[in-house]
């Protein structure tokens, strides 16, 4: 069996005050892209208006007012407009967020030894950092 191209992606939305990425999320991205721990494979900066108007930007049309230029995406277009839609949701009028599509190295790693094993991954499910966090503080208050 054959090693994977892409391995499992994973949908991050990350907000932010205003309409635009800040140089500090380039800058996280950008190191985790560079010690190859993650792969960028689409980057959308997803705006809703105080009237609840939904604006989609590309990350290549974000002019020069944030250098976005080490972010290089892997592929794009992954992202579509259903998950646009679904994201938006949790976005609060008059800001801003970062809908991104990463993919998690060492996973695609481990995807493609289960293949090659013969493994077939049925399901996964994420728990979000804070609520891992919050519950092994309680366990540990017990």
């Amino acid at each position: 069996m054959a090693e994977f191209e892409y391995g499992p992606v994973e949908l991050y939305l990350v907000g932010f005050e205003g309409d635009r990425l800040d140089q500090g999320t380039v800058e996280a991205l950008t190191e985790l892209i560079d010690a190859g721990d993650i792969r960028l494979i689409d980057l959308l900066i997803v705006s809703r208006e105080e009237n609840g108007d939904v604006e989609v930007t590309e990350v290549e049309d974000l002019g020069d007012e944030i250098d976005v230029t080490r972010l290089t995406l892997e592929a794009g277009g992954l992202v579509g407009e259903d998950d646009v839609a679904e994201f938006a949701e949790a976005i609060a009028p008059g800001t801003s967020a970062a809908l991104l599509a990463i993919e998690l190295v060492w996973a695609k790693k481990l995807a493609s030894r289960f293949n090659q094993a013969g493994g077939i991954v049925l399901q996964t499910e994420r728990i979000p950092a804070p609520v891992v966090n919050a519950v092994l503080a309680e366990a540990e208050g017990e």
